[in-house]
């Protein structure tokens, strides 16, 4: 009996893992204007790709930089969007549109200084990516990242693209 409901809860905590829509947060865009987080992750039906990152963190700059060379192909084969999510603090967040000029970053970059988003998308530590599906449903997650994993995320953003499901 114990065994069949840790299946049955394992069961419902995956799926609502992956059956979450993203959550409505008010965040600024590096002008200073508040868009709403659902707005960001509109893409025709395609997949978006939302990286929470932070100017300190040394493999959240390098999981950018390799998704950035990538971002031209990947969007061509797939129309995948990259949206990058800054958690640096408020006092700090004046330094990320800088930051993010000079390594020349062709994705969307948004500040989360209040950590609303980051709260809602239950993110602990970054880099902590997320895969959104044309339905605007969270369908992958990846935390930490060493080189080469922006491969294995470009495989599962292709079957996402294509509607096929993840394994």
């Amino acid at each position: 009996m114990k065994k069949l409901f840790l299946i049955l809860i394992t069961g419902i905590l995956c799926t609502t893992l992956f059956a979450q829509e993203v959550p409505s947060v008010q965040i600024k865009d590096l002008n200073g204007k508040t868009v709403n987080t659902k707005s960001i992750v509109e893409n025709d039906g395609k997949p978006v790709l939302v990286a929470f990152f932070a100017t300190w963190c040394k493999p959240c700059i390098k999981e950018l930089t390799a998704f950035n060379e990538e971002y031209e192909d990947w969007a061509e084969e797939t129309g995948v969007k990259i949206v990058a999510i800054s958690t640096d603090n408020a006092r700090s967040s004046s330094s990320v549109a800088p930051f993010v000029n000079a390594r020349g970053w062709e994705f969307d970059v948004y500040l989360d200084a209040n950590s609303d988003f980051k709260r809602a998308m239950n993110v602990a530590n970054v880099p902590h990516t997320f895969l959104i599906d044309g339905n605007g449903k969270v369908v992958w997650q990846h935390t930490t990242y060493l080189e080469g994993d922006e491969d294995h995320t470009f495989e599962i953003i292709k079957k996402v693209a294509k509607g096929q499901p993840i394994k």
